[in-house]
């Protein structure tokens, strides 16, 4: 499990590196696209997830579970590729809102990063513990995990909705 150790603590700190660069790299425009690409693949996340608990808890169908939940971590991977090379190449938004909006923009956002660093360890335990067959061990991570996961994903898609209309293309 040292593996999850690595990524857990590898995967923020080369997200805060990239981000952090003191000049943006060139990729081209295209990159002013995967704002609108990171909005649907947090969409799709939040539904595989959710489709994920009604066939293992509706419907006890552990193949569909499985597959969901790894559609959703091919999907987080996807998102954190899409995520790094956006905010490596592309000014930062700032979000135009006004009044009591602009506090629920930056709550929404704050506790969606501040989650999405702390979800990582979890999703990877709990795909470990799958994955290794220790189902007992995979039923007590993700009561914290899931929602945990489901609330990033969902925040994710509202903090898109939100700073939208500000993008610069």
């Amino acid at each position: 499990m040292l593996w999850i150790r690595v990524l857990s603590v590898a995967i923020p700190l080369a997200v805060a590196v990239l981000l952090g660069l003191p000049q943006k790299l060139d990729l081209g425009d295209w990159v002013y696209n995967l704002p609108h690409v990171i909005g649907v693949i947090n969409t799709l996340t939040s539904l595989c997830l959710i489709f994920a608990l009604i066939a293992i808890k509706a419907k006890k169908n552990v193949g569909l579970h499985r597959k969901f939940n790894t559609a959703a971590l091919v999907l987080g991977a996807l998102f954190l590729l899409c995520y790094v090379t956006y905010h490596a190449s592309a000014p930062s938004t700032t979000f135009g809102g006004e009044g009591a909006i602009k506090s629920v923009y930056y709550f929404f956002l704050i506790s969606h990063i501040v989650l999405s660093i702390g979800v990582v360890p979890l999703v990877l335990l709990a795909f470990f513990y799958a994955w290794s067959n220790m189902i007992d061990k995979h039923k007590k991570i993700v009561k914290y995990t899931y929602p945990i996961w489901l609330y990033v994903s969902v925040t994710g898609v509202i903090v898109y909705l939100m700073i939208s209309p500000y993008y610069q293309f």
